[in-house]
């Protein structure tokens, strides 16, 4: 499936508007799931990382491509995520980060998106990360191939799904990094059974205001 007409105009409207001053943290709270809360400032020492949300036709609709994280024992340890990781010193921009962070697990290569723009940079505590996602678009499904050392499977999740507030609940979690302690999260429910919780439901969250100011439906 390919975009075209109002689809397109409505990812050029996101372009537009991801230009603009963003919600930030008023919109990320709506689905706010900290293990650890949130200090007034974002430390010195935070790890510097940047993540991309890539959206896409799909046989139902403008669908977004999420990855499941390895079983490794560190801080987001299986949970579901964007492909992202840490800025490194040959990275020239944060967006580079994002890029080459995505072809890293995903296999996804810059010559086939469209980066769209920037959402609000998110602090997250567990695992001292300053987080930069990215935004952006390919006009087909792009070809994949995962980091079997990162990633233990992509999640291909229709945007629409997303949007629908019957699919946002609040569950109990445990997190790799506290894993003795259960905590109830909001978090967007998947069809497979999994969920999308903490800081990847945050940003996301964003995304989702910002995508019903243009219209209910993408």
């Amino acid at each position: 499936m390919i975009y075209g007409g109002e689809s397109m105009a409505g990812v050029e409207w996101l372009r537009q508007r991801l230009q603009e001053p963003l919600p930030g943290f008023t919109a990320q709270e709506r689905m706010m799931g900290r293990v650890i809360p949130s200090p007034p400032a974002v430390p010195q020492n935070a790890r510097i990382s940047a993540v991309l949300c890539l959206l896409y036709p799909g046989d139902t609709g403008l669908q977004m491509l999420l990855m499941r994280r390895i079983e490794d024992g560190r801080a987001h340890s299986g949970q579901v995520s964007f492909p992202g990781g840490r800025q490194e010193p040959e990275d020239p921009t944060l967006l580079d980060t994002a890029l080459r962070e995505a072809n890293e697990e995903v296999g996804v290569n810059r010559e086939d998106i469209d980066v769209l723009g920037p959402l609000s940079s998110l602090y997250i505590p567990v695992s001292n990360f300053n987080v930069f996602p990215f935004v952006a678009f390919a006009p087909y499904k792009p070809a994949v191939r995962i980091s079997e050392q990162e990633v233990s499977y992509l999640i291909e999740v229709p945007v629409a799904h997303l949007l629908d507030d019957r699919n946002k609940i609040l569950t109990e979690v445990v997190s790799p990094a506290l894993p003795g302690v259960k905590l109830k999260a909001k978090a967007y429910n998947l069809t497979d059974g999994g969920i999308i919780w903490g800081a990847t439901a945050m940003m996301i969250s964003e995304l989702e205001v910002l995508m019903k100011e243009h219209k209910p439906h993408w």
